[in-house]
């Protein structure tokens, strides 16, 4: 029987808000629940009771209340949630007006700043008042261009106590990725940055910023924050203004605009890789109450916690990080390369801000173990109690690698959902054991499944992630898709009135997820549906491999495995390494996914956010177009993959 890698105290059992809430269910409606697994099921199968409970025990702010919490459970898509009430999101998250630290900024180029929650407040009012006199109102577009610092939450919640829409990209973003996106959205107002650093060095921003306006007519005014120069030059940028100049009004209470809750709140994006990106528009209030759950519930956050999340402003924990604000926590943010000077740079910061709750993506965990870092050994790590990774599956050894570098005794919450829901369909339970390999739960509320082929749950096996009720996060609408057909497509078209995910999954006896990869990457040779983490988890063990992409070629009406594999310094992919990592597949996965090729490349491509692009490696070893190159952090390592004899035999 597999043993848990952690197991969470008695104490601190009953010290979690996780515990709180069952036993105020336990009071209010007669159950007796002691563990998570009752919770959850009593949570899916009541699920308006779970949303009202959530709402009151999030202590949500509204001016009205709601009539009912959902007007049709059955009706997926085109429910409608917390019809009557009217509240405003930015409200909710500036509720604390203390001299608590809200906000620590730390940049690569040594900067620490901190602004508490009375000057965060000050600071919102300033920008508020100046895009009211610019002529913002409800449902007009804001769009942050920024690195991730504190004027970028700034501008966020000016934006959205208004009742504008608010949506941002990261500055790492190429002209034509920021066009798919905010050109699709046509903003009024741009907020940017006249550069960001990385890498020790200073990246330009404002010949790009040109090049955007440019193209999006319908910006009518650019604000810039100095954060490379202290008076950048704005005389080539139509309409643009220092942000200094364009707040200086005096401080003011903030007019919070009181809204629908389901008020459009974020334009999320897509990554675009397939195309123009899918953008998103997603409530107020359905991110409000589904934030809240996620991380009061699931990652215990409580008011004297310190929450860090390496996120760019592009990535959807960005926005899930600042909803921390309304639990009155302390948010670290951080902008720059997280190896800078040297890989341990963001355990050093963790330590000096004693970070309780520290997220990341598995890929820098996969990193961190390569480079040979060792945080628990080299810094005092006596706060952390959880640590949270996301963006794509956490390999077995990554987990043993955390507890046995990092800290023993340590909630290892590796989370999955997406863009589309600003949310996760599993996450963290603290007051549940940790198991290498597994998320430790579905998500309270979220009707999760596995179905295989012909539709029907499965446990112990493999499957399609699925939800098969309505929550209240998911997307109100897709932008300029009035009749809802993207939408449905997206989500709704293989298995009508259930959200297809589009993951490839397994729910375990133990009720926890093991993660194997997206389903439209998942390799089908013979029939048989594999999941490519099982290949990049054995791929990692490896010394001689730095990094892998595994795709399916179409080949003699079947499929096929290619393998491309990224050396380390010192090593070459010879005939006996290519039958050791056939060996090592074959052994610790089965023999259906041991590759027909294993090829050297020079470089894996990735999204801005740090996913591998199977999809698009696919594309281009079957001489198809890949549309939007411009979604890639490196998309001239897809060259590489174009044109290959070798995989013509």
């Amino acid at each position: 029987m597999l043993k848990p890698l952690w197991k969470p105290s008695a104490q601190r059992i009953k010290n979690s808000n996780m515990y709180r809430f069952m036993q105020t269910v336990n009071h209010t409606y007669g159950t007796h629940f002691t563990d998570y697994d009752h919770l959850y099921q009593w949570s899916v199968e009541n699920i308006e009771t779970f949303w009202a409970e959530m709402w009151r025990f999030a202590g949500i702010k509204a001016s009205n209340g709601y009539e009912r919490v959902i007007d049709d459970p059955a009706r997926m898509p085109g429910a409608h949630w917390f019809p009557g009430s009217r509240l405003n999101f930015a409200e909710n998250l500036l509720r604390f007006r203390d001299d608590t630290t809200a906000l620590i900024f730390r940049g690569e180029d040594n900067v620490r700043r901190t602004l508490t929650y009375k000057e965060l407040y000050a600071a919102t009012a300033k920008v508020a008042a100046a895009l009211k006199a610019a002529g913002i109102v409800p449902g007009d577009r804001v769009v942050g261009f920024m690195p991730n610092m504190p004027e970028s939450i700034i501008a966020m919640l000016a934006a959205v106590s208004l009742g504008a829409t608010w949506s941002s990209c990261s500055p790492d973003f190429g002209i034509k990725g920021v066009l798919d996106r905010f050109g699709q959205t046509r903003p009024k107002i741009l907020f940017t940055a006249d550069g960001y650093f990385f890498k020790g060095k200073v990246i330009d921003c404002l010949a790009k910023i040109a090049g955007i306006i440019k193209e999006i007519p319908s910006i009518e005014k650019v604000i810039v924050v100095p954060y490379t120069l202290e008076h950048p030059d704005l005389t080539d940028l139509h309409n643009a203004i220092h942000y200094g100049d364009f707040c200086r009004n005096e401080t003011q209470e903030i007019e919070f605009t009181q809204l629908p809750f389901e008020h459009p709140l974020y334009i999320m994006y897509s990554s675009g890789t397939t195309g123009l990106p899918k953008c998103m528009v997603q409530s107020a209030g359905g991110v409000l109450i589904h934030h809240l759950k996620e991380l009061v519930l699931h990652t215990d956050l409580k008011r004297e916690d310190t929450i860090f999340y390496f996120t760019t402003c592009g990535w959807m924990m960005w926005n899930w990080l600042t909803t921390s604000l309304a639990v009155g926590a302390t948010l670290v943010l951080y902008d720059g390369n997280p190896f800078h000077p040297g890989p341990e740079a963001l355990w050093r910061m963790a330590q000096d801000e004693k970070i309780t709750v520290f997220g990341t993506s598995a890929g820098y965990i996969a990193a961190l173990k390569n480079a040979g870092v060792k945080p628990g050994k080299q810094f005092d790590l006596g706060p952390l109690k959880a640590l949270l990774s996301t963006g794509s599956p956490l390999s077995k050894e990554d987990f043993h690698f955390i507890y046995r570098e990092i800290k023993q005794d340590l909630q290892l919450a590796s989370i999955s959902g997406g863009s589309d829901l600003n949310g996760c369909f599993a996450l963290g339970n603290p007051m549940g054991p940790v198991y290498e390999g597994e998320l430790q739960c579905r998500g309270l509320g979220m009707k999760v499944f596995a179905y295989d082929e012909n539709a029907r749950p499965v446990v112990g096996r493999q499957g399609e992630l699925v939800c098969t009720a309505p929550f209240p996060s998911m997307p109100i609408s897709f932008w300029d898709d009035p009749k809802g057909k993207k939408y449905k497509s997206a989500y709704f078209e293989k298995n009508p009135g259930v959200w297809t995910h589009g993951d490839f999954i397994e729910v375990t006896e133990r009720g926890g997820l093991i993660m194997y990869g997206r389903s439209d990457a998942t390799l089908n040779p013979g029939g048989v549906r594999i999941g490519t983490a099982e290949i990049y988890r054995i791929m990692e063990q490896m010394e001689e491999i730095d990094d892998s992409v595994v795709v399916g070629q179409e080949w003699q009406n079947d499929t096929r495995i290619i393998l491309f594999v990224k050396m380390k310094s010192g090593f070459h992919l010879t005939d006996v390494l290519k039958e050791k990592i056939k060996k090592n597949i074959r052994t610790n996965a089965s023999p259906r996914h041991v590759p027909a090729r294993i090829l050297a490349t020079p470089d894996i491509p990735y999204t801005l956010n740090m996913k591998k692009v199977e999809l698009a490696v696919q594309k281009v070893i079957h001489g198809r177009e890949v549309k939007n190159k411009d979604a890639l952090k490196n998309p001239e390592a897809l060259d590489f993959f174009a044109n290959l004899s070798e995989l013509n035999t």
